[in-house]
């Protein structure tokens, strides 16, 4: 199947031109003039019942794309309800959103909750997902929420011990849909759509665009389905200054104590792909004198919770994260995101950069690159179609050698030298400085 693709649109529409009534218009936060451009080619499709795909970068407002079309949808089926009947009982869940983690489902329903709760007619929206008490959850579904935000896992369960039904359901969106796909989760979520009906408004919000993505959308959207891309495929925003460095696999931990002393930035989101390393690190910085936590699934998720809103309140300077984190979480003005390592999958590197110059603020984003990382790095040159040079620190040699079964050629010609080489002599003194000067960085 071949998409119609829209990808031109006047810049400066407002919400009211984009068909939004007056009542959402009333209910919109004050900080929302114009619409994102994602905002812009999403909002008409989906009011006008059209099937979508949409691809956007992280940051690019892609909640409320789907959420203020969706919040008008059920208001006006609910006030047609109103109006045809005296009474009219309060139905099943009539939309639902998934997503791939908790903190994404969370942060969604937060997103949702700031419009509904400003409308005159209530909607009820409704967080399901795990880590959280499953008696409390079955005691807020005897409210009957319009809307529900849920991950996979936990909303399965809920409907194979017939807690809640999907009978009602006339809007799906599959958040972070290319996640949903990476982390293994299609599988439920081909369940749960057994559990609703067929005839629905399907939307898919990602991105990137793996091909097994791509293939699946011929047969997920079959109402004239549209696509529509606020930015190129796999991009990465123009605000963000990306900065990477060739260093031994053994010194990232130095070179990031080094960095954050030299720069102290207020805060600084670091990625790490295993959740031991995760801790490790923290506890060396917190040795180190700075207010740092570790976050990653092996944590209880009151303290994910808690630490997550330390975070953003800027009572902890530096989190150290797992990749959980790369999806949908909003931190406002985050200046700096450092990958001490490089994730596995190519588009995860998108998404973890994507934390920082949100909504169009500027961001940098670091990433300490060993020798054994340099297939990965290929694999990530070429998904964002960037060069992405490395660049050597005076202060911290590389005396690793290249891995043979990693080391294409290519890795040297992109390696932008900071100084001449020295002798052996003069790196074994410069190593033991632990500097981080030759750092381009923001304060």
């Amino acid at each position: 199947m071949t998409f119609p693709e829209l990808s031109s649109f006047p810049e400066s529409l407002t919400f009211a031109e984009l068909g939004l009534n007056s009542a959402l218009l009333e209910a919109l936060p004050a900080s929302l003039k114009h619409p994102t451009r994602v905002q812009q080619l999403a909002i008409p499709a989906i009011l006008a019942g059209r099937d979508l795909l949409a691809l956007a970068q992280t940051g690019s407002g892609k909640t409320l794309a789907f959420g203020l079309p969706l919040l008008q949808q059920l208001l006006l089926q609910q006030q047609t309800q109103l109006q045809g009947a005296k009474s009219v009982q309060a139905q099943n869940a009539q939309a639902l959103v998934l997503v791939p983690t908790r903190e994404l489902a969370l942060q969604v329903t937060e997103a949702l909750q700031t419009v509904a709760g400003q409308l005159s007619t209530p909607l009820n929206i409704q967080l399901l997902c795990g880590g959280v008490a499953l008696e409390d959850q079955l005691a807020e579904l005897t409210a009957k929420p319009q809307v529900l935000v849920a991950t996979p896992g936990r909303l399965l369960d809920l409907c194979k011990q017939s807690h809640i039904s999907l009978d009602s359901i006339k809007h799906l969106v599959l958040d972070e849909a290319d996640r949903l796909l990476e982390m293994g989760f299609w599988p439920d979520v081909q369940k749960l759509m057994a559990f609703m009906p067929k005839l629905k408004q399907t939307s898919l919000f990602s991105a990137t665009l793996p091909e097994a993505l791509d293939t699946l959308t011929e047969k997920l959207l079959v109402n004239e389905p549209l696509r529509v891309e606020a930015h190129k495929v796999n991009s990465v925003a123009g605000e963000i200054e990306e900065q990477l460095y060739l260093v031994n696999k053994g010194s990232k931990a130095q070179v990031l104590i080094a960095l954050l002393k030299q720069y102290q930035w207020p805060q600084v989101l670091v990625f790490i792909s295993a959740r031991d390393d995760a801790d490790a690190v923290a506890k060396r910085l917190a040795k180190a004198g700075m207010k740092v936590a570790a976050l990653h699934g092996e944590k209880d998720q009151t303290v994910r919770s808690q630490t997550l809103a330390d975070f953003k309140a800027n009572r902890i300077q530096v989190l150290v994260a797992t990749d959980l984190m790369a999806r949908g979480i909003h931190v406002d003005a985050l200046p700096v995101v450092i990958n001490l390592d490089l994730p596995m999958s190519a588009p995860v590197y998108v998404h973890r950069i994507g934390r920082t110059a949100r909504a169009g603020e500027k961001g940098l984003a670091i990433s300490l690159v060993c020798h054994g990382e340099m297939a990965t790095l290929t694999a990530i040159r070429s998904l964002t179609a960037r060069e992405l040079p490395l660049a050597l620190l005076a202060d911290f040699p590389v005396t690793d050698k290249p891995s043979e079964n990693t080391s294409d050629g290519t890795a040297d010609s992109k390696v932008e030298r900071k100084r001449p080489p020295r002798d052996k002599q003069a790196n074994r003194r410069s190593i033991n400085k632990h500097s981080a000067k030759a750092f381009k960085g923001k304060r």
